[in-house]
């Protein structure tokens, strides 16, 4: 079927169930434009975006500058392959790695990818570094995880969508509760552990923030144990939470770090993974790698969008706006009371709804049918993360729209 004017949105929604893999449960809304907080249909409706891609377009959308930084570099260049140098490379490493205060940055494309590649380089540097015996590696994950899809990140997971089905998965993982200080310290003297991966809020699981004595009791048990600490920040980072890492607010600098979605505003799939030279350099040449990872064009659109977070000054946007919705969440809560809890911080929030009245996808139907868009996660929980560029008049509107939609549906 050719695109013309004469296609309505349910066939575009009939040509991806025909044609494409049934991975995905999308809100029944057909996106072809977006502008700043806004996203519009094929009808041209306007919507106000409220999931922010999982948090890939934080600058907001389609922002000039990070568009522009596309075009000009797609004139010129867009790959190379890392069997050469480029001229954009080394100048985003640079950027990069001084913004956050790493020696090396390993670039790749997904975010998944980048997990992929920091629990490589946490194994390399268990075998050379820390002397535990080859393929005898532990790494320790967070009940409630969500590190992506591939077979180490399922094999991660207490999923059961995430991991049935597609045994055998990864050994070498050990897997406890999340914010239970308790369940580190019960296992952190095995010399055999080499990292300790943590989603520092974890998003798909619904928003969850945990203490800060937690992450800093976890921080202080890997340094005295010789491990890891390997921060998933891939929807975390960025500004999200109000500050440019969700780590910052405790002041813990990860071993690894690991970075993604918004660190290209959404315009290509970039990833990366921080650490410094005594960790970094024990992958060498042809142990690692990645076609596309590095290639002139992601660098030069990251690093602008980099750019844009800092000249407009978006973590103190996101934690100033943060607050004031979270109030006006949590005011919502008195008067609905399907509402059970509001969480979050900065612009990563979320609305658990009580567990009873199965109610997350249908509000989510009447939020898009009212000009909000938001998607459910476990089921009872929405999370409701905007642009970061969204303004005080703007949240204000959303949160009447969220309250319409509790009327309509409760």
């Amino acid at each position: 079927m050719v695109e013309n004017k004469q296609m309505m949105q349910n066939d575009y929604i009939q040509l991806e169930d025909k044609f494409g893999a049934h991975n995905y449960h999308p809100i029944p809304v057909v996106l072809e434009r977006g502008e700043g907080v806004f996203v519009y249909d094929t009808d041209g409706k306007q919507y106000f975006d409220f999931l922010s891609a999982y948090s890939a377009v934080n600058q907001g959308h389609s922002h000039p500058r990070i568009i522009n930084a596309l075009i000009q570099q797609a004139k010129k260049f867009t790959l190379s392959s890392r069997a050469f140098y480029n001229n954009q490379l080394g100048i985003y490493e640079e950027f990069i790695t001084r913004y956050f205060k790493y020696d090396k940055v390993l670039p790749m494309n997904t975010g998944v990818e980048a997990v992929e590649t920091a629990v490589k380089l946490c194994r390399k540097w268990a075998y050379e570094k820390k002397g535990i015996p080859e393929n005898k590696a532990k790494i320790v994950v967070l009940e409630g995880n969500f590190h992506g899809r591939t077979i180490t990140a399922i094999s991660a997971s207490n999923d059961p969508s995430s991991y049935k089905g597609f045994g055998p998965l990864l050994p070498g993982i050990i897997r406890i509760p999340y914010n239970d200080i308790e369940s580190f310290k019960n296992i952190v003297s095995d010399p055999e552990i080499a990292g300790f991966l943590i989603e520092p809020i974890q998003g798909e699981a619904g928003v969850v923030v945990p203490s800060d004595q937690y992450l800093q009791e976890c921080f202080s048990l890997c340094k005295r144990n010789n491990i890891l600490f390997i921060a998933d920040e891939i929807q975390t980072g960025i500004a999200r939470t109000g500050k440019m890492l969700a780590c910052d607010y405790v002041n813990v600098r990860p071993d690894i770090l690991i970075l993604g979605k918004a660190l290209s505003g959404g315009v290509l799939p970039v990833s990366a993974v921080l650490a410094d030279d005594e960790i970094m350099l024990c992958i060498r040449p042809g142990e690692h790698g990645s076609t596309f990872g590095g290639n002139p064009l992601a660098c030069a659109v990251a690093t602008e969008a980099l750019r844009v977070v800092v000249d407009e000054d978006l973590c103190q946007k996101a934690l100033e706006s943060g607050l004031y919705f979270r109030k006006m969440m949590t005011d919502l809560s008195q008067r609905y009371p399907i509402i059970e809890l509001v969480r979050g911080k900065g612009l990563l929030n979320a609305i658990v709804l009580r567990k009873d009245n199965n109610l997350a996808w249908d509000l989510c139907m009447k939020f898009a049918e009212n000009g909000v868009l938001a998607k459910p996660t476990h089921g009872h929980i929405i999370r409701l993360a905007p642009p970061l560029v969204i303004n005080k008049e703007q949240l204000e509107i959303v949160a009447g729209l969220i309250e319409k939609s509790l009327k309509q549906v409760s």
